[in-house]
């Protein structure tokens, strides 16, 4: 798989594609089937397969703070790209010149001149162009003329529930983790690389694995009976906070997770954190001690939580 992240260095020879549009957040069971259907139109016509992205996200660049919680982040979401077997990525920059382009130089020029897309997958509810004046329809208005093939991606279901980003969002803001993973096709997890923290944990008798989120939203806040993979696909339970430590007077999200029976090195490395069962809200406590107790409590809920499994 081949990123792409400027236009400007974008091959002038590029061949025909098949192409998909979307933030793909999550890459749930939805942008799965998108992706594997992309692939079998792509080897019928015998084109490779670009998925285009927008960094930040569109929502993101007009919401700031605002914007719903990121799912995943951009190269978690290339991991699973390249799973799919994707020839291309177009990480597309999502910024003032990008959004005020017309509909029409949208499709006439990046879709037909850059891009020379043959076959163009996305949402019927799809928006494109200085003030979202593009959609489906413009692009079906647009296809015979500049010869390429448009299709709705449409919507799928688990059994009678929409898979969607927001639905997934709603289900972890709720601690509905098995409807998450359900939409997902597999367990909510988040990854990252462990970092130095203030050794706080280590000094409670809790050793933890620091991780900073590096966005401005998380999906999930609280204490989580967690799953870790290792280094070697080696697996550790243990239990997680992720929010900002009120009882330290935190200022930014972090991931703090400790590990049961560990005693590794990790800094430096990087983690996957399933999030299996949620213990509570994170609350602020009055002593350091208060804590400590509350810490233990977790742990011995998180391994009852395990052995019952």
């Amino acid at each position: 798989m081949q990123l792409i992240r400027n236009l400007t260095h974008f091959p002038a020879n590029f061949p025909s594609c098949a192409l998909t549009i979307g933030n793909f957040d999550g890459i749930h069971l939805g942008h799965q089937k998108i992706l594997t259907h992309l692939k079998e139109k792509a080897r019928v016509l015998n084109l490779p397969t670009v998925v285009m992205i927008f960094e930040p996200q569109p929502r993101e660049y007009f919401q700031g703070e605002n914007a719903p919680a990121r799912l995943m982040r951009l190269r978690d979401k290339l991991h699973y790209f390249q799973q799919a077997g994707i020839d291309y990525v177009i990480c597309t920059k999502f910024d003032r010149t990008f959004a005020q382009q017309t509909a029409q130089n949208f499709i006439s020029e990046l879709l037909v001149n850059k891009l020379n897309v043959k076959f163009l997958s996305i949402g019927d509810d799809f928006h494109f162009g200085q003030a979202r004046q593009g959609n489906f329809a413009l692009l079906q208005q647009a296809s015979p003329k500049y010869g390429f093939e448009v299709e709705n991606n449409r919507t799928f279901c688990f059994n009678t529930l929409r898979i969607s980003s927001s639905a997934i969002r709603q289900a972890l803001a709720e601690d509905r983790l098995a409807d998450a993973e359900k939409l997902l096709g597999r367990p909510y997890c988040i990854w990252g690389k462990v970092i130095h923290g203030q050794k706080l944990g280590r000094t409670l008798g809790f050793p933890t694995a620091n991780i900073h989120l590096h966005r401005q939203v998380n999906p999930i806040k609280g204490v989580y009976a967690v799953q870790v993979k290792l280094n070697g696909n080696q697996i550790v339970q243990g239990i997680a906070n992720i929010g900002q430590r009120p009882t330290v007077q935190g200022t930014i999200q972090l991931l703090e997770v400790h590990l049961f029976d560990f005693n590794q090195n990790l800094y430096g490395k990087n983690i996957q954190i399933e999030f299996c069962y949620k213990l509570r809200n994170e609350i602020k406590f009055a002593t350091l001690d208060a804590l400590k107790q509350q810490i233990k409590l977790d742990e011995d809920i998180a391994r009852a939580y395990f052995n019952s499994k």
